[in-house]
């Protein structure tokens, strides 16, 4: 879409009761009478922030003079409403249409809702087949040379206690066999 017939479609939006107020619409007018490339001469902009003018009259007429300007004017129009209303800018109703996803594209939000829709039964039937897996490595490693009891008492320490912790308790235990 074109930042003129954005601008266009926005128009009501914008100039709808306090969605902006003066100081914002000052703000904006005087960027864009003072930014390279000046958009709005000096007698534009002391025209629309003329204080006796409503607020609303003075919204559109500017609306409708940078329609009037061209693409270039409506462009810097929006780069100066994002910079000085950032939250109005992102609730534009053309920008709501620029957000719309591709209909080919992945929800990511529904897609995290369908992966965690499983429900405890499967996530404890996981954990269950992960420990038993850790079990199962731990006994059969050979590396390891430590008392029966000991080791089968240990080999369920990774669930109840840190690796590191349970390392430093196997080399313990090697010690104590080997006096």
């Amino acid at each position: 879409q074109s930042y003129c017939h954005r601008l266009r479609h926005d128009m009501n939006f914008l100039t709808s009761t306090s969605r902006l107020n003066e100081q914002v619409v000052d703000k904006i007018v005087l960027q864009l009478n003072r930014v390279y490339p000046q958009i709005l001469t000096n007698e534009e902009a002391e025209k629309f922030r003329n204080p006796k003018a409503s607020l609303h009259t003075r919204l559109s007429d500017l609306l409708k003079h940078l329609q009037k300007k061209g693409e270039r004017h409506c462009q810097e129009f929006y780069r100066a409403l994002q910079i000085n209303a950032e939250q109005l800018f992102n609730d534009l109703p053309s920008r709501k249409i620029l957000k719309t996803p591709d209909p080919t594209e992945i929800d990511t939000d529904k897609e995290q809702y369908m992966l965690n829709d499983r429900g405890p039964v499967f996530f404890l039937a996981c954990f269950s087949v992960a420990a038993g897996l850790a079990v199962f490595w731990y006994c059969c490693n050979s590396e390891t040379q430590v008392i029966g009891r000991a080791r089968r008492i240990l080999g369920f320490s990774p669930i109840i206690i840190g690796r590191h912790v349970r390392n430093i308790c196997m080399l313990y235990l090697e010690d104590i066999s080997r006096n």
